[in-house]
């Protein structure tokens, strides 16, 4: 009975060491790369995870941080654009909504917008405007079905993305992108087809670059890129957070592509 005893604590012992291994080595994982990028950071605290979806090999710079939930701000007008879309709250990238003559912090903004020029923009008006259309019920149906963060839209339906109740981690946004690179997502193929044209950030011989920024306007505490490149050879995904801003994120995801040699 003592030595039954002994071996069961022993086996115990044993379980309990090989889990904390795997859990430490979680990165560590075929295919999965750290990144060593922080002086492109400038010691600002943030998170990139880029991803080649012809190898899936993933590379991560902080990923304790990868895994973390935030407001998406205007990075949210990705899946906007698409619901948006679906519902036929717009019917196509070029419908107009006039501007309503409130005078906004940026003067682009203070203008007559389409979808796909309120996307380059970033004209906040023109997608609460789409969101109070799509409405809640549509709007919380939509983001259940493709998984979206934490799909909670009770901050209200044209601010719930914004220093609010919807977040998502840079992995999340990662797994978004490229379920709407590869045409998996829950909607019509033009849908994404289209959202993905009017993402379209940079387009050279080599290769083009979709992307979106985000800001916290409230206090520029926050800023996403999110996107993906298109070379002949494969896609790569990304999904940059910093505390800072959108152009800060977009700043250090380009620069990091290139060190990657992905630019």
């Amino acid at each position: 009975m003592k030595v039954f005893v002994l071996l069961l604590i022993a086996l115990l012992f044993t379980s309990t060491g090989s889990f904390a291994n795997n859990a430490s080595s979680a990165s560590a994982k075929p295919g999965n790369k750290d990144l060593h990028v922080e002086e492109l950071f400038h010691g600002i605290t943030g998170t990139i995870v880029i991803k080649n979806l012809k190898t899936d090999n993933m590379y991560t710079y902080n990923l304790p941080r990868s895994t973390q939930r935030f407001t998406p701000e205007s990075s949210f007008k990705v899946p906007n654009a698409l619901i948006g879309l679906e519902e036929h709250a717009v019917e196509d990238e070029y419908e107009v909504k006039r501007w309503d003559g409130i005078v906004r912090e940026f003067d682009v903004w203070n203008r007559d917008h389409t979808l796909a020029s309120a996307l380059r923009n970033s004209a906040i008006w023109y997608y609460q405007a789409m969101a109070r259309d799509i409405g809640a019920e549509r709007m919380q149906s939509n983001l259940n079905r493709i998984g979206y963060g934490n799909q909670d839209i009770s901050g209200g339906i044209d601010k719930f993305w914004l220093n609010s109740s919807l977040t998502i981690s840079a992995q999340e946004q990662v797994q978004f992108i490229e379920n709407l690179v590869e045409e998996t997502l829950p909607f019509h193929e033009q849908t994404m087809k289209t959202v993905k044209r009017i993402m379209i950030d940079n387009e050279q011989d080599a290769y083009t670059v979709h992307g979106k920024t985000g800001t916290r306007l409230s206090d520029m505490g926050l800023g996403w890129y999110i996107g993906y490149v298109e070379t002949d050879k494969t896609s790569w995904v990304f999904a940059t957070n910093v505390d800072s801003s959108g152009s800060t994120a977009k700043t250090i995801t380009l620069e990091c592509l290139k060190q990657l040699h992905i630019l």
